[in-house]
């Protein structure tokens, strides 16, 4: 069956899993300080088989919490519920034998719901509610009564200035579990329910990130299918053009017309180039990636990106900075990634004619591109929304739509693109990153 739970979803949700386990483990681990104080240091008469047989069953639980984690299956939000269900239960079985709502660390029950209403919607929320005041209501008159003790904490245990309060002020053990109980609350709260709530804002951050892809993708197949349509309607007029030119090349077939015969091969060159690059277009609307990429090594990629650039621009100098790990990786090598590359470095030559600069760097699973020119840069009030939607530049700067579309075409590839200025230089470099292959080893 297909798995209909979101990655989001599910990341998250293992996430609110395992911080719980931690915070099992720290109040498995408060409680058992508490028993040993009370029993050892206190003379406290507890129940010690109960409670320590309590929270070796919670303990075990825990365990198996950890181990569920490792396994495939989704984290849903109902077995969250049944997690905080759980702790309610045990928290209510642990006060059951230690003095039930007469216990003044009776608020450990605000704890579960302190954070299921952080991470669960609202109807779980109030699921727990009900089923904590069910439990508090059945330990206010059934519970193991606290032994009888002093009301104040035996003083010679406690620092001179804490003896000092507490002989003027009469502190009881009431009054010192309960403060006990808020400052272990509130910082149970500072960390752990604000890392979750990170946790939240992180999956709300990556869903509007999703959001966002979304409609760059509705806009770029909104152009492939412009594209598309264009290519088929100026496919009949090139060819009608290309047709012309051949008779008119035949008709002043002359020696006398040698002049006019070299215009007329350069418009007909001209008018295969357009047909040619309308012919890809159409090809390539729409088109999948998994039927347009192949794997190849990146040297030789890059070679081929450059070269296809070079017959277009070949009177721009480049000045060629390639350098990375051996063995060589490999890459994906997209139609469309290729189209961007060039599309970049067309822009780049547009703007600095004398001088176009092309930086690689690669690790085993990472490249960088550098694109370089000496042009007039970016305008600010550009720099927030190129490559994000198309915009109207002037022709002197070469960016619009084209950019648009590289953006899309190298973040889907799970790469990125920013734009960056040449430090102490004029111009602009754009960035990316995109990633790769590790070349395989052969062991020997």
């Amino acid at each position: 069956m297909e798995n209909l739970i979101p990655a989001e979803s599910d990341a998250a949700c293992r996430e609110h899993v395992l911080w719980l386990y931690l915070l099992r483990n720290l109040l498995i681990g408060g409680i058992v300080l508490l028993v040993f104080i009370s029993v050892y240091g206190l003379d406290i008469p507890l129940p010690q088989a109960p409670l320590f047989g309590t929270l070796c069953v919670f303990g075990a639980s825990n365990w198996l919490t950890r181990l569920r984690l490792h396994f495939d299956a989704p984290v849903v939000e109902f077995e969250l519920f049944l997690h905080f269900g759980w702790d309610i239960l045990v928290i209510s079985v642990l006060l059951y034998f230690t003095g039930g709502a007469t216990n003044p660390i009776a608020w450990f029950f605000l704890l579960p719901l302190i954070i299921a209403a952080t991470v669960l919607p609202q109807g779980y929320t109030w699921h727990l509610v009900m089923f904590a005041t069910a439990c508090y209501t059945v330990l206010i008159g059934n519970y193991v009564p606290l032994p009888a003790i002093q009301p104040a904490i035996a003083p010679e245990m406690m620092p001179g200035r804490v003896q000092a309060i507490m002989e003027h002020n009469h502190l009881e053990l009431h009054a010192f579990g309960m403060w006990f109980g808020f400052v272990f609350s509130a910082g149970l709260v500072a960390y752990f329910v604000v890392e979750m709530a990170k946790t939240l804002r992180e999956r709300d951050r990556k869903l509007a990130r999703a959001r966002e892809h979304a409609l760059r993708n509705e806009q770029v197949i909104s152009l492939g299918t412009l594209a598309a349509g264009a290519a088929h309607e100026m496919g009949t007029p090139l060819g009608t053009m290309a047709i012309l030119l051949k008779e008119m090349e035949h008709d002043y077939d002359k020696a006398g017309q040698k002049d006019l015969r070299d215009k007329l091969k350069i418009l007909r060159d001209q008018v295969d180039r357009c047909k040619q690059a309308l012919s890809v277009m159409s090809a390539s609307a729409g088109q999948m990636r998994a039927e347009s990429g192949r794997k190849m090594q990146l040297s030789k990629y890059l070679d081929e990106v450059l070269n296809q650039w070079r017959s277009q621009r070949p009177e721009t100098p480049l000045e060629l900075d390639v350098h990375g790990v051996e063995p060589v990786p490999s890459i994906i090598a997209e139609r469309t990634l290729t189209h961007a590359l060039i599309n970049i470095l067309n822009n780049a030559a547009e703007v600095s004619s004398k001088y176009v600069g092309f930086r690689a760097r690669w690790t085993a699973n990472r490249l960088t591109l550098d694109i370089s020119d000496n042009g007039p840069g970016i305008r600010e009030d550009l720099l927030t929304v190129l490559g994000k939607q198309p915009v109207v530049t002037s022709k002197a700067q070469g960016l619009g739509v084209g950019l648009f579309l590289a953006h899309a075409a190298i973040e889907r590839m799970d790469g990125s693109i920013e734009i960056l200025p040449r430090l102490a230089q004029t111009g602009a470099c754009v960035r990316i990153q995109l990633p790769i292959i590790p070349a395989e080893t052969r062991e020997h």
